[in-house]
């Protein structure tokens, strides 16, 4: 259990994180993503703003790509395009090299409270 954590903290994989209305929207663009490069993904989160009656979808979810930094900017390309032509985008970053603290992070969801 120790080595996979310490494994954990020194993946320096790049981190593409792509925050789309709605959960239905950010399938699919996950799905773009990770048929665009060689990715994998870290859990979905999720957030409803104070103003979600406002905003076109009351739920915001980020989507998490890891990878080379060639393959995560083509995940991000692919899913930011079909994200676009659905509920639409938020916001986007990659992360080319996080820190060991900033991988502790991705791990966390709001998917799991209830």
């Amino acid at each position: 259990m120790e080595e996979k954590m310490l494994e954990e903290v020194k993946d320096e994989r790049a981190v593409g994180i792509l925050e789309v209305f709605g959960l239905t929207t950010a399938f699919l663009a996950a799905d773009a993503g990770c048929k665009a490069g060689d990715v994998t993904l870290e859990n979905f989160d999720k957030n409803k703003p104070a103003n979600a009656d406002a905003l076109p979808v009351p739920l915001l979810v980020t989507i998490k790509f890891r990878g080379s930094v060639a393959d995560v900017e083509a995940a991000m390309e692919a899913a930011k395009q079909v994200a676009a032509s659905g509920a639409g985008i938020v916001q986007s970053y990659i992360i080319p090299r996080p820190t060991p603290d900033c991988c502790k992070m991705l791990k966390l969801n709001a998917f799991d409270k209830r």
